[in-house]
């Protein structure tokens, strides 16, 4: 199956660069679309030149729209059969993407998550973030009826196909809850697997905050009672 990387990309000069070449030696059959969400750093003139790339489409957003809405533009513009999402930092090991795929590769799911909280090593940092992630997760599945460990994790593949059925509305960070919550709605295969994670600090450019974990709430309530 071609697998279409997807990479919403926010002012992230610093790692942009090394996480696509990362990309790059996975030997997989892939594309890699890089949506730029209106980065003001110098990630632009980065991308200008790896558009250049074999492989490697760069579209462009003129104003930051959030997260969710770099992933619609993403998904709108890939063509293989399977969609990984594969954020700009350098949290998340390209490497693992075998790991990612194989229930999907092997026909067992039609979704699958990379969890970060099943074993795999990881940066230990902040303690507030871990309990907010926990939370999120134990609200998501009593919501979902799910038994997920990691509903906000980053690293999510699915076969394309099932956005047929889902229409994302989420702009920000509010996407991890609305795809759990429409993709349990409609009954879809949805495995985990353990990955590793090397989480980042504000100072190193972490951009999620407090503020976004209320708003992960109020997403998770909207879309499994009203949308």
């Amino acid at each position: 199956m071609k697998v279409s990387v997807v990479v919403p990309v926010y002012n992230e000069v610093r790692t942009i660069k090394e996480i696509i070449s990362c990309v790059h030696e996975v030997l997989l059959e892939k594309e890699i679309i890089i949506v730029d969400d209106g980065s003001t750093d110098g990630t632009r003139r980065c991308l200008q030149e790896m558009s250049r790339e074999k492989d490697v489409r760069v579209l462009y957003h003129d104003q930051n729209q959030g997260k969710g809405a770099a992933l619609r533009t993403g998904f709108a513009a890939a063509t293989g059969e399977v969609i990984l999402i594969q954020d700009a930092d350098l949290e998340y090991n390209p490497l693992e993407y075998p790991t990612l795929l194989e229930p999907i590769f092997t026909g067992k799911a039609d979704v699958v998550y990379g969890s970060r909280f099943l074993s795999g090593p990881h940066r230990v940092l902040f303690f507030w973030h871990y309990v907010g992630n926990r939370f999120l997760t134990l609200l998501s599945n009593a919501l979902s009826n799910l038994n997920l460990s990691d509903m906000e994790t980053g690293y999510k593949a699915f076969r394309r196909e099932i956005l047929n059925d889902i229409t994302i509305k989420s702009d920000r960070f509010g996407f991890e809850p609305e795809f759990t919550i429409k993709v349990a709605k409609r009954g879809l295969r949805i495995y985990e697997v353990p990955i590793s994670y090397h989480g980042r600090t504000y100072a190193e450019g972490k951009k999620i905050d407090w503020r976004d974990g209320v708003k992960a709430i109020l997403a998770l309530l909207w879309f499994r009672l009203f949308d």
